[in-house]
């Protein structure tokens, strides 16, 4: 249910039902409005392109005693990171209800599971149906290459401490360096839980992935032979949005009026203005945030700052943001909560991010045709920074190389306000590097926009996922 998830999930599932499948979006109660606010705004055929398509919301409650959790703790985004495991274990409940939901009269009976790699659950959910059961990523396949290589090599076998780099294996000519902390998976260190997911991808039935292999062709194929599946590869998802009104009700409410920071944005020149968020779950260190904003400021360049979770931070970080928010009235705007990120980046006056590199974000970036400054803090996050900067050419470093939960004063790793500040103007003063960043950018822009069309690779892979399970 983290927005990285549930967000990309919920497009692939209006995205199905626009070729004539139901599709049955399954979620806690939590999430349901929110859900339900995308689906009827996109169904209804004033602004999107699902009108008439059958898509259901489906809220089954979590026994969140029966998981060590308190009551009222089915949204993931309300209880401490401390307590993820549990939140996933009480997601795992969940399969009988579903399965019941599922076989009751009435409910059309599946022809097919699509669901989180990080519900490998479902795999047992699917066999009981005696349906194939397909695995979403809303990663990129060139980080789930890299991170089942290295286990599938025993790439770190040996090898002493998780600031010692090596290189990928099973990747051709192709060399890319990681330590053994920017090559952890999303669940590492949850043991079985870590287990039943990777039984889970082996038993999979295929692949779903938000990406377009006009971005990532030869790390597609090679996940795919890894593997030995399928995967349809049919992203980006969010150019399914063909209107404000649908492309700012994707996730939470949004903390500021679209149309204000619209307007906003309108009165800026083209490429003038660099957009910083770093996703919905990602919490920085308080001299982090300090350090950040100073840097924006130093940098002398317009910004929009979403600075979330703010009610996790002390007073002295509070104030320091009120104060700097006062200090760049007119060239700055600091969105406390979430903002329609999306509608952000496509708007002419928004020249580059800088981004937590979430995948997300990334593939959001290249649909906008943007550099990226890249700050990674977890997960796949360090591996998407080198697609970003090695592979695709797009991204400028703040020099971040490790996990956000070990990182130490004096090794490197952190971003003063000077970094940021020259990473920002590397992406926005110009100059020849700056400019061919950018025109590899508006290059990938153009290859995602045709992917989706009448004869793209993603529009295709769609259709024969359909045809494939969709009964």
């Amino acid at each position: 249910m983290f927005g990285g998830h549930l967000i990309p999930s919920v497009d692939t599932a209006l995205m199905v039902a626009t070729h004539g499948a139901v599709a049955t979006i399954v979620v806690t109660p939590s999430y349901a409005a929110r859900v339900r606010r995308t689906v009827e705004l996109t169904t209804s055929g004033r602004f999107g392109a699902s009108a008439g398509a059958d898509v259901r919301v489906v809220a089954l409650p979590l026994d969140c005693a029966a998981a060590g959790l308190a009551d009222g703790s089915d949204d993931i985004d309300r209880i401490g990171m401390e307590l993820e495991l549990e939140y996933f274990r009480a997601l795992s409940l969940l399969r009988e209800p579903l399965e019941r939901h599922l076989r009751a009269a009435g409910a059309p009976y599946p022809t097919c599971v699509v669901s989180d790699f990080c519900l490998p659950w479902t795999q047992e959910l699917a066999a009981s149906l005696g349906v194939p059961r397909v695995c979403f990523f809303n990663l990129g396949a060139f980080s789930v290459l890299c991170q089942h290589n290295v286990n599938r090599y025993g790439a770190f076998d040996g090898v002493v401490g998780d600031d010692v780099a090596v290189v990928v294996p099973g990747l051709g000519d192709r060399r890319f360096e990681v330590t053994r902390a920017q090559a952890q998976a999303f669940l590492t260190g949850w043991d079985d839980y870590d287990d039943a997911v990777d039984r889970a991808l082996d038993a999979a039935d295929g692949f779903v992935m938000n990406t377009f292999t006009g971005m990532e062709p030869e790390f597609v194929a090679a996940y795919a032979a890894a593997r030995g599946k399928k995967v349809w590869t049919i992203g980006p998802v969010s150019l399914y949005h063909r209107h404000t009104m649908s492309l700012a009700a994707r996730g939470r409410t949004a903390d500021i009026d679209a149309d204000e920071c619209i307007q906003w944005l309108d009165t800026k020149e083209p490429n003038s203005v660099v957009y910083v968020s770093f996703g919905s779950i990602t919490h920085m260190d308080p001299k982090h945030v300090v350090e950040l904003g100073l840097g924006l400021e130093a940098s002398g360049h317009q910004f929009i700052w979403v600075v979330s979770n703010t009610e996790l931070y002390g007073e002295t970080v509070r104030e320091f943001l009120h104060e700097l928010a006062a200090r760049v009235a007119g060239r700055g705007l600091v969105i406390r909560g979430w903002a329609p990120q999306v509608l952000i980046l496509s708007h002419v006056a928004v020249g580059g991010f800088v981004t937590h590199c979430g995948w997300n974000s990334i593939l959001e970036a290249a649909v906008a045709g943007l550099p990226v400054v890249t700050w990674p803090h977890f997960s796949d996050q360090f591996l998407n920074e080198k697609m970003a900067v090695e592979v695709l050419g797009i991204g400028v470093s703040v020099g971040i190389t490790e996990q956000v939960d070990s990182q130490e004063e004096g090794k490197g790793n952190v971003a003063g306000r000077e970094m940021v500040e020259k990473a920002i103007r590397s992406i926005l003063d110009g100059g020849e590097e700056a400019e061919e960043r950018r025109r590899r950018a508006r290059d990938l822009a153009e290859k995602a926009r045709t992917t989706v069309q009448e004869g793209g690779s993603s529009r295709d892979n769609l259709f024969d996922f359909v045809q494939s399970f969709g009964g």
